[in-house]
């Protein structure tokens, strides 16, 4: 008996975005599986890179996740189709053109069923698997409306979904910073020793520490220009975040502001998923 952990293996290309890095994922564990099959299945949330490769699964394979995941607009209207029309089909510029280049066109959208959770829950769930009782936690929302966590007592392993980004920068699709501090703070009271994140090599409480520092850092400052009246794309040119210059994907700087900004003021209009994207790409083509 084994769970699928199907966000895990982010060595394979930042995460099983596609059928072909589902497969490569599959076939690695085959020498487990082949005698243990994967009978579970866990989203951490509705995240295309944490969720396309569910297809792939065996098909009596429940999958769980949090109610808000399963219901959230990521999960649900952001599919397969609608990601591979923004990044292969639509033009919008040179700027977008070349960011999508260097990220989302790495990945083949086409093919791609959405196959959703078929088993939710709200605050905590236990699961057995094998000898091993684990814990499903649910922390959100902050980098999504739905995020978990799963922790497995007794051995001092935590899988922590995207609440934890290492050495790449997080970005905050839902929010408020205040959910993903406490987040992070559920993560460091489990006292794990050994952490798989998102994104990143595994890590201890120090990376938990660190992804605090740069929430913290970015709210505290995004707040100093929303308060002088400068707005979200000005802000997020400003913030000077060379302390963090180690880390990849630091352009997620302006989607971050974004968010931090609705936090700030609830009456400020949402900026849609696509948009946020250009934003990314045209902060990374001026910086």
């Amino acid at each position: 008996m084994k769970i699928a952990y199907t966000q895990a293996l982010h060595e394979l290309g930042d995460g099983l975005f596609d059928l072909r890095l589902t497969r490569e994922m599959l076939e690695t564990m085959r020498s487990v599986t082949d005698t243990r099959p994967i009978d579970q299945a866990f989203n951490t949330h509705g995240d295309g890179d944490h969720c396309f490769g569910n297809q792939l699964l065996p098909a009596d394979v429940p999958i769980y996740a949090t109610e808000a995941a399963a219901a959230a607009e990521e999960m649900r209207t952001v599919s397969p189709a609608l990601v591979h029309a923004l990044f292969s089909q639509v033009d919008l510029g040179p700027e977008f053109d070349a960011f999508a280049a260097r990220t989302m066109r790495r990945f083949d959208f086409e093919g791609i069923e959405q196959r959703l959770p078929t088993e939710t829950f709200a605050g905590r769930s236990g699961l057995t698997v094998g000898e091993r009782e684990v814990e499903l936690i649910e922390v959100g929302p902050a980098h999504t409306a739905g995020d978990a966590i799963l922790h497995v007592p007794g051995s001092g392993v935590v899988f922590t979904g995207d609440v934890l980004f290492i050495e790449g920068t997080p970005v905050m699709w839902a929010g408020p910073a205040s959910n993903w501090l406490s987040a992070s703070d559920r993560i460091l009271d489990l006292v794990a020793t050994v952490l798989v994140p998102g994104h990143g090599p595994v890590t201890d409480q120090s990376g938990v520490r660190d992804v605090q520092r740069y929430l913290t850092y970015v709210r505290d400052e995004a707040r100093i220009r929303f308060d002088a009246g400068r707005d979200a794309e000005a802000a997020a040119d400003d913030i000077d975040i060379s302390a963090f210059a180690d880390w990849g994907d630091p352009e997620r700087i302006a989607v971050n502001v974004v968010t931090l900004y609705r936090e700030f003021d609830p009456s400020l209009p949402e900026v849609p998923p696509p948009m946020l994207f250009v934003r990314m790409a045209e902060w990374a083509a001026r910086h």
